[in-house]
């Protein structure tokens, strides 16, 4: 062990030569209490032929392990009355549980039990590559995560981020006992991995039942490529005649989550389509009411951010829907933001700050986060320092330099045999 640092409010970390780091955040007045394995890895770190088994092993951790069955491990959580969940993104893999803070020593165990010593056994994996990819088919079933991952093929064509997250049937089908199993040694490990604890709980407690992390060696995988990765400003329709309505995302590059500029970044997101106030909620579906569902959403990255406008309309509509979308984001390029709508924004980022601290599952969610993007735990007076003191100009400033015409990618999604999409209608700059 190198140091146990008190930090900021209640929060104390320890870190240990083997690179495992422990996190609490002591909430003394509520009951409950969340504990969370975060792993530094993620679909992005595979290689492309063995692309989803981070999501497969992130299943099959829950088919047994050397000391428990899969009926046990199920049987155990709701013993504990606990909210068990897991899962894996672009660039890590987590498991959290929430729990009354009495049983926070037994929900430790069980997690750490499942992550240590999974089983792996062969029938087991069998049963879990058919479920997978079932799951594929229900996301082909699903119109938002179909367009979500055709997009992301076009718009990141050559790199981790274009494939998906579950891998395809030819990968999974693969992914047997030997091959699982040195997968899991040699990503999920000490060096990759961030315990959080949040709610009432006591940082010793915590780093004593870590020990089983603590002693094991230092290892590290090697990232995947150190370069930012390259977009492509494409412009793919996809027919699918089935679907009454069009799916749509008009998308181009942006910050990546370290950028000092994600503050006025979320902000601007915000004004633009964040909210039932915002412009495209205002414009698209309240004034013409040419969408039920329309939004803005802002990915982050370690090293690259993607901004992206989605609605669903009828297909006929799709052509009104994207030249509305446009016409936003020009406005906000040419002639700026109102004072009022950053006003309004920074209110709404302060109150989805303040009323996330009630939730132990947040804040241990937030410990994470902290820990894996900055290597610091930000306190939240700074938070909601950085967001008080965006200006208008801030927020412009970014929709300037990155709401480039020429930077535009789009994916549409339905039955589209008649639509004609030109690059001229995304005139954003």
């Amino acid at each position: 062990m190198l140091d146990s640092i008190p930090m900021i409010e209640e929060i104390q970390q320890t870190r240990f030569e083997n690179g495992l780091v422990v996190l609490t955040d002591r909430m003394s007045h509520v009951r409950s209490a969340t504990v969370g394995f975060f792993y530094r890895i993620g679909a992005r770190n595979e290689p492309a032929e063995l692309n989803g088994i981070t999501h497969f092993i992130e299943h099959t951790v829950f088919k047994g392990t050397k000391r428990r069955s899969a009926v046990e491990i199920a049987v155990e959580q709701d013993r504990l009355g606990g909210n068990l969940e897991a899962f894996t993104t672009h660039e890590e893999t987590a498991f959290a549980i929430k729990v009354i803070d009495d049983q926070l020593k037994p929900a430790f165990d069980l997690l750490s039990d499942m992550l240590v010593e999974p089983s792996f056994h062969e029938k087991d994996l069998e049963s879990e590559q058919r479920v997978i990819i079932e799951e594929m088919k229900m996301t082909d079933d699903s119109p938002e995560e179909l367009l979500g991952d055709i997009f992301s093929k076009e718009f990141f064509p050559s790199d981790a981020l274009g494939r998906t997250i579950v891998g395809t049937p030819a990968t999974v089908k693969q992914f047997g006992q030997a091959l699982t199993c040195d997968y899991h040694q040699k990503n999920f490990v000490p060096h990759n991995l961030v315990i959080v604890a949040a709610g009432n709980v006591q940082h010793d407690e915590i780093v004593g039942l870590a020990e089983k992390f603590a002693s094991m060696p230092r290892s590290r995988i090697a990232e995947n490529g150190t370069r930012p990765p390259q977009t492509a400003a494409t412009i793919v329709v996809r027919q699918k005649s089935d679907l009454e309505q069009a799916h749509l995302v008009l998308a181009v590059p942006f910050i990546s989550e370290p950028d000092d500029r994600r503050y006025a970044a979320d902000l601007l997101t915000n004004i633009i389509g964040g909210g039932m106030s915002s412009r495209l909620w205002q414009k698209i579906r309240e004034d013409r009411g040419l969408a039920y569902s329309v939004g803005t959403s802002n990915a982050m990255y370690r090293d690259v951010g993607v901004f992206s406008v989605y609605a669903g309309t009828s297909p006929d509509q799709v052509s009104e829907v994207v030249e509305i979308a446009c016409s936003e984001l020009r406005d906000v390029v040419r002639n700026g933001i109102k004072d009022e709508e950053l006003r309004l924004a920074k209110d709404q980022a302060r109150a989805s700050i303040l009323m996330n601290l009630e939730d132990s599952a947040a804040r241990a969610a937030a410990l994470a986060q902290s820990e894996m993007t900055f290597g610091r735990q930000i306190p939240v007076e700074e938070t909601l320092e950085n967001v008080e003191s965006v200006t208008v100009g801030d927020a412009v400033d970014l929709a300037r330099e990155f709401f480039k015409t020429e930077s535009v990618a789009f994916a549409a999604l339905g039955d589209l045999g008649h639509l004609s999409i030109d690059r001229d209608m995304f005139n954003i700059s």
